[in-house]
């Protein structure tokens, strides 16, 4: 959440081209009540494959969401079966929504049947006490049906009461055994696992035994992990390995934005990791601040390229 907005998703563009890209969770009611469109908005001519990811309970409500998703151009409609926060749950969506597997089928198929585009869920291990595999195999198995072809799964239980969902990304023990049975089970099933993964030679080691790997925060506070996955992972030429490069185009497109009304704080912070570990970070991290704060980047450019 106000993370992997439009603008992050294009700094990730930049770095490559073959990664599968994710939006924040955006809520039906957001979307249907909120008229908050613009939470929606992509880059058609660089963002795919990228997927919309939908938080929401109502069967009709997501079906309407999924025909506006789908008439705009995304390639995957991902319903969240995992948040944990209080504020989701108040909603009746998220982790919550594991406990009603029989609504989650409702959910999917209504979605299904307005759209053509995958819809795919993303879920975790289990709720509160419920970490163990017969849990997770009975919900796979209630919300299956002959058109779902992908799962994403959080190796976590998610605790619902007493943990932030901070904590519920920390406290919970990782379980990728689970995840590992649960492909297992459900063979013809795309499992793809996330959760405390690292880097790309985790990510590999994983692959062994699912069929894909989500990184989230991981990433989005170091973005240059993932600036040879192209080659890695998908035998293709990789277009962003060069830091500098990237920041010159990225803050051009900063600029950019900012002359149609878009503030450096909504854009700049998603570069405050592109140079995580080298020598210049913390001044680097100073001055993007700076420039965020008096949202004037034309006096800082050169100065950040430079430290980069």
């Amino acid at each position: 959440m106000q993370c992997t907005d439009v603008h992050d998703r294009f700094l990730f563009r930049l770095i490559t081209k073959k990664a599968f890209l994710y939006t924040e969770m955006v809520t039906t009611n957001a979307i249907i009540h909120g008229k908050c469109l613009n939470q929606l908005k992509f880059n058609n001519k660089i963002e795919h494959p990228v997927a919309v990811q939908l938080g929401g309970s109502e069967p009709d409500d997501l079906a309407e969401c999924a025909k506006i998703c789908s008439s705009l151009g995304y390639d995957e409609i991902n319903l969240n079966v995992g948040c944990p926060s209080e504020r989701v749950q108040k909603g009746s969506f998220g982790a919550c929504l594991m406990e009603d597997p029989y609504l989650v089928n409702e959910c999917i198929q209504a979605m299904q049947e307005v759209t053509s585009i995958p819809i795919t869920v993303k879920c975790r291990i289990g709720v509160n006490k419920r970490d163990d595999q017969d849990f997770l195999n009975n919900f796979v198995r209630k919300i299956f049906n002959s058109k779902f072809k992908t799962l994403i799964v959080h190796a976590r239980v998610a605790i619902l009461k007493g943990l932030t969902p901070r904590q519920n990304r920390q406290i919970p023990p990782l379980k990728y055994e689970n995840v590992y049975q649960l492909k297992k089970e459900f063979p013809e099933l795309e499992i793809v696992i996330n959760g405390g993964i690292k880097n790309i030679e985790e990510s590999l080691i994983h692959l062994e035994k699912v069929d894909g790997v989500m990184l989230g925060r991981t990433p989005y506070d170091n973005p240059m992990i993932v600036s040879d996955i192209d080659s890695r992972l998908f035998n293709e030429v990789d277009i962003g390995s060069d830091r500098k490069t990237i920041l010159k185009e990225y803050l051009d497109y900063c600029r950019d934005q900012n002359n149609h009304g878009e503030p450096y704080s909504r854009t700049l912070k998603h570069v405050f990791g592109l140079n995580r570990g080298l020598k210049n970070a913390k001044a680097f991290r100073s001055l993007i601040l700076e420039t965020m704060q008096k949202n004037n980047l034309e006096v800082t450019q050169s100065d950040l390229v430079s430290l980069v």
